[in-house]
């Protein structure tokens, strides 16, 4: 896998349920189709795909399954996060072995953890595939921050199979900071849901890793950035950033639950099933809101 290949909008897919809480497989493949059609680059399997719900058999097949549905259109990104360096090994094998094109990795997140033992956990992983490898700081909502140095460590002993997802608080900060701490040479992603995508673009990042709920306007922000339209971009980024602000509120379920509202909304979800427990939920005033902001979305991309 050449990682001029990872670059550009590479959404997150949600992952659909069916009323017996079993992945709706059917329903997934549509979402790829929507994806693809809708100008994504490649898809990943990530936080937002409800990764900590689903049971280790569901994560150890959904590589396949992804890349079968994907079908070559783009790049297939799997996230392999664990507890423990055997089962992020296991998964990472599995992605490998389905023909998944890069790996998505975060730290263990059930405590802190001294940097020789995360360095350890990511030369693990490293070592049993030969995958290109996002490195990806979520301690915004899940987890705990790395340093900068020991992610540049990484860059510089594994070289370009690095790539990195910094959504540490702040993040362009992070961003421009593992940046500079590469000589510039690092691919660097922002996963903020289009929060901060004008800002992010404007350090240099080489792609944004969104959801797919609001995708039809973020795969236009990213072209609007990349041709120089400014008036555009912030017509756009506008509702894109309300929505996004909504769902931050609630952390990764925040996300997760209006993301799925959003799908099902949009008519390609066929309900709202979620895995639970779950700590945030919707309700009226929000939802309102949203329907509000995505006809925002409809008129800016009309423009």
């Amino acid at each position: 896998m050449r990682n001029s290949q990872l670059a550009g909008v590479l959404p997150v897919l949600h992952m659909p349920y069916s009323t017996n809480m079993e992945i709706d497989y059917e329903t997934l493949e549509i979402e790829i189709n929507y994806a693809f059609s809708t100008g994504a680059n490649g898809i990943c399997l990530a936080l937002v795909s409800d990764l900590f719900r689903l049971t280790t058999e569901e994560r150890m097949q959904l590589p396949e399954r992804l890349c079968s549905m994907t079908n070559a259109r783009g790049p297939v990104v799997i996230n392999v996060a664990a507890e423990s360096s055997k089962q992020a090994c296991e998964y990472a094998r599995a992605a490998e072995a389905a023909g998944s094109s890069a790996l998505m990795v975060i730290p263990p997140i059930s405590r802190p953890l001294p940097e020789d033992q995360l360095r350890a956990y990511f030369d693990a992983i490293l070592e049993s595939v030969r995958l290109p490898v996002f490195i990806q700081d979520a301690s915004s909502y899940v987890g705990n921050p790395m340093s900068i140095q020991l992610q540049a460590k990484l860059y510089f002993d594994y070289g370009d199979r690095i790539l990195f997802k910094p959504e540490a608080s702040p993040l362009g900060p992070c961003l421009t900071a593992l940046h500079d701490a590469t000589n510039g040479q690092a691919a660097l992603f922002e996963g903020s849901g289009g929060l901060l995508l004008i800002d992010s673009f404007r350090r240099g990042i080489s792609g944004t890793i969104p959801g797919v709920e609001l995708l039809d306007g973020t795969v236009a922000l990213w072209d609007a950035l990349s041709n120089g339209n400014e008036e555009r971009a912030y017509k756009l980024y506008f509702p894109i950033c309300a929505l996004a602000t909504l769902q931050i509120q609630g952390g990764l379920d925040g996300f997760i639950i209006c993301e799925r509202y959003i799908m099902h909304k949009r008519g390609i979800f066929p309900n709202m099933v979620h895995r639970e427990p779950l700590n945030f939920q919707l309700d009226p005033y929000m939802t309102s809101e949203i329907d509000r902001l995505l006809i925002k979305l409809s008129e800016a991309l009309e423009s």
